[in-house]
């Protein structure tokens, strides 16, 4: 019996080429959407989660009063609750941005890299977390001026040779300093938030000698915020109750009470937090991965309705060889059976093929989205094996429903031909459609509204001129008694320079962050609490706000003599519009020589900045103070617009003059900005891609319902053409039921979609209308689509030699 079900069905597929061709291909381009932002979502879902210790760590976060969170802690406060509290088993540091510098071998003319992915480690960070060693000894880390490298790392400073035993050379602020290599590790893959090419032992800043003049970086202190502070507690701890008391230990040792406290967030939701409420810091985003999954499981959907629509539709062919073989004593669940089992088949064959798609297109895919993804991503986990479950329900679903309608045929009236084949199933089949297609607009419309999102993000008035900015990084290398005539050369250098139309050096630039974020600012006429208010500080120079086209509001600028006063002499400060409303003045004017209090120093407001986009337009102006030094971490030149690459160049070789042994790194500033946007890009791919997928798919099934439709009404339509009908009514004949359908889909996913579209746009400060016309486009796009799939069955039927259609049996 089974073989016999078996060759039915290969026989049924074979005889029906197109439907079996439409059905395979359209369920296997869904279940290849389907696997491939299952790669994705799998990855999101494993990162963080290869660490053994996982269950029982947490990481400490500073909130203050707004409810705002950040990672960056004192690093005092690891030591100072480990005493308190038998509550912690453990303790890890690590810093991410103050080691930034330029490494180099000590071999006499090696390459020097700047390396940004690298930090100072705890001396248990190889035990506390579950980074494979691949050589060393992990506690060697315990050790000052010790390195350990990843495997790539190794090989692109070492090559082939054994790099355990050798040094290399780490200039940043806090020196040149050397380091020796006595561990080797795996690289740190996109599963993990903590990503290091290097990491140096925190170790060596304990002693004073190595902090270079930074007392802020020393680790005992309680006033700096710059390290990343993890908790390995025990067992059974409630890290509720115990965030509790690590607050009041804040406030009781804490030299400011700035309304701060701790939270503790468990390692496993630093990645992706439980719920669109969590208000603590992630590294990821919930709601894009289920917006993503969203939208694998719609188009696996309507690929469903694909296969269920045909099937049903093909199913009317085969009335009568049900009607004979119930007359012959086959039972409805014998038929069930035989039909589930065809079903399924196709099922299996769209899911082999799907195969084969994912394989072929991976590499597309991952470059779409960024990342390095394969089908070896998807290992045994909760959301593999419940999508798979889906997966297999859905199959079974739809080819149960299928075989439900195949074999609930009444056989006399199968036998006699009285029912109607064409209204048979019909109002299933539309839902269906409406179905599909109204996934399909919300998808263009979704399109649509992120690509015009990153367009206005990306052309929005920064409230500054970006055009032709080129930012070098500053020197790291070489810092030592002769390094501020250097400098001062080389700034010359670079006015003299004919290409050079304005220049300027700074501690932050646009498009980059600011120096730190600081509070404790209050005017005379403050009220209680805007001492708490956090506000962002930039460090300029005299020529900042020219090089950069920023325009004063009021007051004045910098003077260069206000630039050379030492650090803590200054008593003049810029302020942005933002930040003179959060201190509570109602005018620029009233600001004007209004002096502020930073906790103990009193600074003169010299002039109010016009607000610009210091980071991308995703968030709102910062309030910003801006301090006056001669900074020289980024040098910002602009450049005359033609022959870029040859300015380049030609200021390669005068920055390598004046600053030998550090590498040349540059950026455009536009080019930086475009950057910050690199999450709204990677969406309006995916969805762009999703909305092209589901239309196809759409399209299909519409193209083989177009066919049935053509077949089951081809004597009419021979009938008409011999009473004079034209090829033009006819084939509007055939085409206005399937455009009513796409019509009323218009209807009901346009109000759908604004709703998700506008909660979408809350994410964004600055944002664009929801227009009438991105309806209307979406409508007309579909209509056109439909249209033209459905026309070529309907002409091709038109066309049709009348007395074939009406000699067809």
């Amino acid at each position: 019996m089974l073989r016999n079900y078996i060759k039915i069905a290969f026989r049924n597929l074979v005889r029906n080429k197109v439907y079996s061709f439409i059905n395979i291909v359209g369920l296997a381009m869904g279940i290849s959407a389907f696997l491939f932002i299952l790669e994705y979502i799998s990855l999101e879902k494993s990162v963080n989660g290869f660490h053994a210790n996982l269950p029982n760590i947490y990481r400490l976060l500073n909130q203050n009063p707004k409810g705002e969170t950040w990672p960056e802690i004192e690093p005092g406060w690891a030591l100072k609750a480990k005493e308190n509290f038998p509550e912690i088993k453990d303790f890890c540091r690590f810093e991410e941005g103050v080691s930034k510098g330029v490494v180099k071998k000590i071999t006499e003319g090696s390459e020097p890299f700047r390396e940004n992915s690298i930090g100072f480690v705890e001396g248990n960070f190889f035990e506390f977390f579950s980074f494979p060693i691949k050589s060393g000894n992990a506690k060697s880390l315990q050790k000052p001026n010790v390195v350990f490298m990843s495997e790539s790392s190794a090989k692109k400073y070492f090559g082939t040779e054994n790099p355990i035993g050798q040094v290399l050379t780490l200039n940043n602020q806090f020196g040149n300093a050397a380091y020796t290599v006595e561990g080797i590790y795996a690289d740190m893959l996109e599963n993990s938030d903590i990503r290091y090419d290097m990491v140096f032992s925190l170790e060596t800043l304990k002693n004073p000698a190595n902090l270079n003049d930074n007392g802020w970086a020393r680790l005992d202190n309680l006033d700096s915020q710059y390290i990343n502070t993890f908790f390995l507690l025990n067992k059974g701890v409630n890290h509720k109750a115990f965030e509790t008391k690590l607050t009041k230990l804040r406030q009781q040792l804490g030299k400011e009470n700035d309304g701060t406290r701790f939270r503790l967030q468990a390692f496993a939701n630093v990645h992706l937090s439980e719920s669109f409420s969590d208000d603590l810091q992630t590294t990821g985003n919930l709601k894009y991965i289920y917006m993503l999954g969203g939208i694998a499981f719609l188009i696996l959907i309507i690929a469903w309705f694909n296969y269920i629509n045909l099937s049903t539709a093909n199913s009317l062919k085969r009335a009568n060889e049900v009607g004979v073989r119930k007359v012959v004593g086959a039972t409805q669940a014998n038929l069930i059976a035989q039909f589930l089992g065809e079903s399924l088949l196709v099922n299996a064959l769209g899911f082999g093929l799907s195969i084969v798609f994912v394989s072929l297109l991976q590499p597309i895919f991952n470059e779409l989205i960024g990342k390095n993804l394969s089908i070896d991503t998807l290992q045994i986990s909760p959301v593999w094996v419940f999508s798979l479950g889906l997966l297999l329900l859905g199959s079974v679903f739809s080819g149960a429903l299928t075989a439900y309608v195949l074999s609930n045929f009444n056989p006399i009236e199968t036998l006699k031909g009285k029912f109607n084949k064409r209204s048979k199933g019909a109002f299933l089949r539309k839902s269906l459609v409406v179905s599909q297609f109204t996934i399909s607009i919300m998808l263009i419309l979704g399109t649509v509204l992120i690509y015009r999102q990153l367009k206005f993000m990306q052309n929005k008035d920064l409230g500054m001129n970006t055009n032709q900015l080129l930012v070098i990084q500053g020197a790291e290398v070489g810092k030592d008694s002769s390094y501020k005539a250097r400098k001062a050369a080389f700034i010359d250098e670079l006015s003299q320079q004919s290409f050079v139309k304005d220049y300027c050096a700074s501690g932050a630039v646009p498009s980059r962050w600011y120096n730190f974020m600081t509070g404790g600012f209050t005017q005379p006429k403050s009220k209680l609490g805007d001492e708490l208010k956090t506000y962002s500080f930039a460090i300029i120079g005299d020529r900042f706000l020219k090089t950069y086209g920023i325009e004063l509001k009021a007051g004045r600028n910098f003077t260069e003599a206000e630039c050379n006063v030492e650090w803590d002499k200054n008593s003049k400060v810029l302020l942005n519009e933002t930040a003179i409303a959060a201190l509570g003045f109602a005018t620029p004017e009233e600001a004007i020589r209004t002096r502020i209090q930073w906790d103990e120093r009193q600074l003169e407001i010299v002039g109010v900045v016009k607000n610009y986009h210091h980071v991308g337009v995703q968030r709102a102006i910062d309030p910003i103070i801006f301090y006056p030094q001669n900074n020289t971490t980024y040098f910002t030149v602009r450049l005359t617009p033609d022959n870029v690459q040859e300015k380049i160049a030609s200021l390669e070789k005068l920055y390598k003059t004046y600053f030998a042994g550090n590498p040349y790194e540059y950026f455009f500033v536009d080019d930086n900005f475009n950057r910050q946007y690199f999450s709204e890009q990677q969406y309006s791919k995916i969805f762009t891609t999703a909305s092209i997928w589901a239309i196809i798919i759409a399209c299909l099934g519409l193209f083989g319902l177009a066919t049935f439709t053509a077949e089951s009404r081809i004597k009419e339509i021979g009938i008409r053409k011999v009473l004079g009908a034209s090829i033009f009514s006819i084939t509007t004949l055939l085409s206005k039921d399937f455009i009513k359908l796409v019509f009323i889909s218009i209807i009901i996913a346009s109000p759908i979609a604004y709703y998700l579209m506008n909660k979408w746009l809350q994410n964004f400060e600055y944002k664009v209308e929801i227009s009438w016309w991105i309806f209307a486009l979406a409508g007309v796009s579909a209509i056109v689509v439909a249209l033209l799939t459905v026309s070529f069955q309907a002409i091709r039927a038109a066309i049709m030699n009348p007395v074939k259609s009406l000699k067809s049996d």
